[in-house]
């Protein structure tokens, strides 16, 4: 619970700045043209996805040093910080060009905190779980950040219930970064009370014995220490590249495609996509604790093969369909053969690193990865339906699956489920 709840609180703040830019958009910004304030808004929630690799960095190097309960105590505090601004900032007509740079300067403290938060409660959760269910604990790493997407949702569409347009315009769009920093805090008290992870105080132990023994020696530097395991960070990079790519399309740019591509209303695609999400929930301990049973590798096999042979005829059948059920059912497919990298990304990444370095190995190549591939999906998929070669796109996605199904296919099993199955 302490390990992932922080997970699901970050990842409803994240997205909570999406789903309500449209109300707190006009606040923020000078008052014109509407188009241009929603530029505005996600121009600054670019960024935060731009500081995710330097918080994987600064935080995941944080951890190795002081302890993976140190790392998240800090990362929830970062995030909470972050809403409470954001909620408590005065609009533009208050005080001029201060208002967007506080939110910039909220945005950029999550950027950090998300960013730090992944490879972290990833080595974490992969530390604390028996070598037995480690495939099933680490699961609830995508659980988590997938309900905290669903969260958002919920809160919003709660919101829109219970609140006038011109309340929400006001004030109403606060009240969901009140929620988050208030989930945040109560995160933190859970964090406060965790224990630290036996594999880093053998570490720790460890570190202090050879200092006694050799003296007091230099410790090198954390990405100097990265930079002595060039096959796992590739690995991770390899790894990550498909099923992000994937995870973004049928996730946030699937709501948007219903609506844009296949022709539904914007209440029916949020209603799919909600649906939707919510039975993508149980896949991740599924496949989890299949991957303990079964090893890594085929489960992220599953992944590769599916998406590389079904990205193309499922899109294409999406974009054609006008009935609710079918769209579900095949999003549904879509994220179950998505669940064979989402649920076990976090332990396959961690157990590719040994105790001194895995939070930042894990952390550092992931964040670049999600920046580069995952953080661009949705422009890409825009600019080419823009330019009339959507199908592109989803070549696109297919290539990048083909890619990671490579590394799958030549990564071999993980050291420790290979122990692990051994016995």
């Amino acid at each position: 619970m302490s390990g992932s709840i922080g997970n699901l609180v970050e990842w409803y703040d994240w997205y909570a700045y999406s789903a309500f830019a449209l109300y707190f958009a006009p606040v923020f910004f000078p008052k014109g043209n509407f188009t241009a304030q929603l530029l505005n808004t996600a121009a600054i929630f670019a960024v935060g996805f731009l500081m995710r690799p330097f918080g994987a960095w600064l935080l995941g190097a944080y951890a190795d040093r002081h302890g993976r309960r140190a790392a998240l105590l800090l990362s929830v505090r970062l995030m909470a910080g972050g809403s409470v601004l954001i909620a408590a900032t005065p609009g533009y007509a208050r005080i001029g060009v201060l208002a967007p740079a506080l939110l910039l300067l909220a945005r950029l403290v999550q950027g950090i905190s998300v960013g730090g938060e992944y490879g972290t409660s990833a080595t974490y959760l992969s530390e604390m779980a028996g070598v037995r269910h480690r495939g099933f604990w680490s699961s609830f790493q995508y659980l988590t950040l997938m309900g905290g997407q669903l969260l958002a949702l919920v809160v919003q569409l709660g919101l829109q219930q219970v609140l006038t347009p011109a309340q929400l315009d006001g004030w109403g769009w606060r009240v969901p970064f009140v929620i988050g920093a208030l989930a945040a805090w109560g995160a933190l008290y859970l964090r406060t009370h965790m224990g630290e992870t036996a594999a880093f105080k053998q570490h720790k132990q460890s570190v202090a014995t050879a200092a006694i023994d050799k003296g007091h020696a230099p410790v090198p530097g954390q990405m100097r220490v990265l930079m002595q395991h060039p096959r796992a960070v590739f690995t991770v990079v390899g790894l990550t590249l498909g099923g992000t790519l994937a995870f973004y399309t049928f996730t946030t740019y699937a709501q948007k495609f219903l609506v844009n591509t296949a022709g539904f209303t914007k209440e029916q695609a949020t209603l799919i996509s909600f649906g939707v999400m919510a039975v993508a929930l149980l896949f991740q301990p599924l496949l989890g604790a299949l991957s303990d049973k079964v090893g890594r590798r085929p489960v992220l096999l599953m992944f590769g093969i599916g998406a590389t042979l079904g990205t193309v005829p499922l899109l294409r059948m999406l974009a054609q369909t006008h009935n609710p059920w079918v769209a579900a059912g095949l999003l549904i497919a879509a994220l179950f053969v998505v669940s064979g990298y989402t649920s076990i990304s976090a332990v396959v990444k961690a157990e590719l690193f040994p105790t001194e370095i895995r939070a930042l190995g894990v952390g550092l190549p992931f964040a670049l990865t999600v920046a580069i591939f995952g953080g661009t999906a949705e422009y890409v998929a825009l600019f080419a339906k823009d330019q009339g070669l959507e199908e592109w796109f989803y070549w696109y996605v297919t290539g990048c699956a083909l890619l990671s199904l490579l590394v799958y296919w030549r990564m071999g099993e993980t050291r420790a489920e290979q122990g692990h199955m051994a016995e």
